[in-house]
C-alpha cells in the first residue's frame, strides 16, 4: 500500500481521557484546524473510509458546536481555551476543558485535569512554560498581510505563512506539512513544541479538488478533506520520532452549499455551527 495513504495503528487516548496537567511541560502538542470542515462531510468520509489516517486515531469524531461562525471569532475563543462544545445540553460545570482560563473572580471551580492559565491565550501560556510555539497559517487571517492578519500569528513565538499555504493552492496541505516537518527537524527531542496548523484546503475555493468541477459543493469539500488526510502520516511520524504528542483535531466552523438558500459561512446556520472534534495521543 502507498505509505502516504496507509492507515496507522490506533493510538491510545480518546477524547475526554487526557489530563492536561500531566501533558503540559512533558509532551509535545499538535493542533490541527481543518478550517471550514463540516461535521456531516467529515463523518461521511469516516464512514466510507475516505480519511484512513484520521480514522485510525481517537475513535469517532465528536459532534460539537463551534464557538463562532467564521475563522476570526472562532479562533479568538479557541485560543482562549473555549473549544467547540458538546452538542448535548450541558452546563459549563459539566464541560471538560483541556485549557482553562483562570477566572479573576474565583467564582468557578477548576475542572479536574485541565491546565489553568492566566495569560490571554493558552498559546502564550505554553510559551511562558518553555514551549516553542509555532504557527503555520493557511487562510488569510494568518497571512500577516494586514494588521488583522497579524493578530493570531502574534500569539506565537514563531509564525509562518506563504502563498503556497493559502486557499487557492491545490497542494496547500502538502506544502504546509513539508514546512512543518522542516521546522520540527530544527529542534532537539527535549525541546517541547506546540505546533498549530491552519489547513486552508477545505475553505473556498475547493472545486479544484474534483477534476472539471467549476463550483464548490459537498463533493469537493470532501475531496479537499481527503487531500489533507493523505499528508498526515509524514507529520505524525515526525512527532512520533520526537516524543509523546497530544494531537487536537478540530474544525473552527462549517460552511453552507445552498442549504435553506444560504451560501458559505459567517452566518447563523446549523451546518456552519456544527463541527467535528477529537483529540488523541501519538506515542513513539
Amino acid at each position: 500500500m502507498d505509505p502516504v495513504t496507509q492507515p496507522i495503528d490506533k493510538a491510545a487516548g480518546l477524547s475526554g481521557e487526557i489530563r492536561m496537567d500531566e501533558v503540559v511541560g512533558h509532551k509535545d502538542i499538535l493542533m490541527l484546524c481543518f478550517d471550514t470542515l463540516r461535521y456531516d462531510v467529515c463523518v461521511e468520509e469516516e464512514r466510507k473510509g475516505g480519511t484512513p489516517v484520521l480514522n485510525s486515531y481517537g475513535g469517532s469524531w465528536e459532534k460539537r458546536h463551534a464557538p463562532g461562525n467564521f475563522t476570526y471569532p472562532s479562533h479568538f475563543a479557541i485560543f482562549a481555551g473555549f473549544f467547540p462544545s458538546p452538542v448535548d445540553p450541558h452546563s459549563l460545570r459539566e464541560r471538560s476543558w483541556l485549557f482553562y482560563p483562570e477566572r479573576v473572580d474565583g467564582g468557578r471551580i477548576t475542572p479536574e485535569g485541565s491546565y489553568v492559565f492566566k495569560e490571554a491565550t493558552f498559546v502564550e501560556a505554553l510559551g511562558e512554560r518553555g514551549y516553542e510555539t509555532v504557527c503555520i497559517g493557511g487562510v488569510n487571517f494568518f497571512s500577516k498581510k494586514n494588521e488583522m492578519g497579524k493578530v493570531f500569528p502574534g500569539y506565537f513565538k514563531k509564525s509562518y505563512w506563504r502563498p503556497l499555504f493559502g486557499c487557492t493552492e491545490p497542494e496547500s496541505a502538502r506544502h504546509q506539512v513539508d514546512f512543518a516537518i522542516g521546522q520540527l527537524n530544527q529542534y532537539s527531542a527535549d525541546q517541547r513544541i506546540f505546533l498549530y496548523i491552519n489547513f486552508s484546503a477545505i475553505h473556498y475555493p475547493n472545486c479544484h479538488y474534483v477534476p472539471g468541477k467549476q463550483t464548490d459543493d459537498k463533493e469537493s469539500h470532501a475531496a479537499a478533506f481527503r487531500s489533507i488526510d493523505r499528508e498526515l502520516p509524514r507529520l505524525f511520524e515526525a512527532f512520533r520520532k520526537r516524543s509523546n504528542t497530544l494531537v487536537i483535531a478540530l474544525s473552527d466552523h462549517g460552511t453552507c452549499y445552498g442549504e435553506d438558500g444560504y451560501e458559505k459561512h459567517g452566518i447563523a446556520h446549523e451546518v456552519v455551527y456544527t463541527v467535528p472534534y477529537k483529540h488523541f495521543m501519538i506515542t513513539p
